[in-house]
């Protein structure tokens, strides 16, 4: 509850007042384009690192492995995006940290580890869930993406259907 009064409340209020103070001291002009120069630099940066972040879930994804670093650093990368666009000082340096890689992989690792705190207060279910999880993810590590459960080869393919148009019609 707290957070979401700083969130909506103070931080507006913060804002108004720090681009007030620095648009009397360089000007109004001034401070509107440093406000869009930011925004589209902003933008710029999130869907390069987005892109990149993109290419390594997809790269994982193909060898088999879990991609949770890179969907929380994506997501991270989302608010960034949100923030950067959003005219003001102080939501364009927390985007920029959520943005520049070197900042982003501690604070995601921090985001992670305060959700799995949170998840295993939640009590034995939550613990659970968690455990199956990671066994889960530690069998399909051992299996491979070539293979299946079962232990055959996964074949990859493409079909195409030749059902004809009044047999489709009548199937559904």
């Amino acid at each position: 509850m707290l957070i979401l009064f700083l969130l909506f409340a103070v931080l507006p209020i913060a804002e108004i007042m720090l681009l007030i103070n620095v648009s009397g001291t360089i000007g109004g002009w001034n401070t509107f384009f440093i406000v869009i120069f930011s925004a589209f630099l902003g933008a710029f940066f999130v869907k390069r690192e987005g892109l990149n972040t993109l290419h390594q879930v997809q790269a994982k994804s193909a060898r088999g492995e879990v991609p949770g670093k890179e969907i929380s650093e994506g997501l991270l990368l989302l608010v960034a995006g949100v923030l950067l666009v959003t005219p003001g000082f102080i939501t364009d340096i927390i985007g920029l940290l959520f943005t520049l890689p070197f900042t982003r992989g501690p604070i995601a690792a921090a985001l992670v580890k305060r959700f799995m705190a949170h998840q295993a207060r939640q009590g034995a279910q939550g613990g659970a869930q968690f455990h199956f999880y990671q066994h889960t993810q530690h069998q399909q590590s051992q299996q491979g993406p070539d293979n299946d459960p079962q232990g055959g080869e996964v074949i990859d393919g493409e079909y195409k259907d030749k059902t004809p148009a009044d047999e489709k019609d009548r199937l559904n």
